[in-house]
């Protein structure tokens, strides 16, 4: 236990910091905390997932006459420390326990205009949670924020072999 909470505060630091040696990274090469080593078969690799939540959320929006949204980098660092800290800490919340917020997590990441944040746990494919999101009415409105330009996606899996999903959006 104590060895997978500390990989996984490792992982807190070294998948920002990675992406920001990076650059702005394409869709497919957003990099991603690994798979637990007692994950599950079935279970997808998290930059899978996360590319594949872009897919189907640009699907959604070009079908209710949104644009797509364009992968963000700080979005994505600010998305990826949310789904850490929900798999880390077993919390599904959008407050961390000091009080911080998407906004402010995005703000350090240095994204200045986020305009909303869903999150979700324990659905196994991107298919799943995306459905979720939709048939829920503040998730939904978030997606469909034609406002919006960027997002970011996280995806981490908890001591319970569940992913945790986070997306933020923003206006930049």
């Amino acid at each position: 236990m104590l060895v997978q909470v500390a990989s996984r505060l490792a992982l807190l630091v070294a998948a920002p910091a990675a992406l920001l040696a990076f650059g702005t990274p394409a869709e497919a090469r957003v990099p991603a905390p690994p798979l637990p080593p007692d994950a599950p078969a079935s279970a997808l690799a998290p930059a899978q997932l996360m590319s594949e939540v872009v897919t189907r959320t640009n699907q959604q929006r070009r079908a209710n006459g949104c644009a797509t949204l364009a992968v963000d980098r700080e979005l994505t660092i600010a998305s990826i420390r949310q789904s850490l800290y929900m798999a880390r800490t077993g919390r599904f919340t959008h407050i961390w326990t000091d009080g911080t917020t998407f906004v402010a997590r995005s703000h350090a990441a240095g994204y200045e205009q986020p305009s909303g944040e869903n999150i979700a746990w324990g659905y196994r494919t991107a298919d799943e949670v995306i459905d979720a999101w939709m048939a829920s009415p503040d998730h939904r409105e978030n997606i469909l924020n034609c406002g919006a330009h960027s997002i970011g996606t996280g995806v981490a899996y908890g001591d319970n072999g569940l992913p945790y999903y986070t997306q933020v959006f923003g206006y930049e």
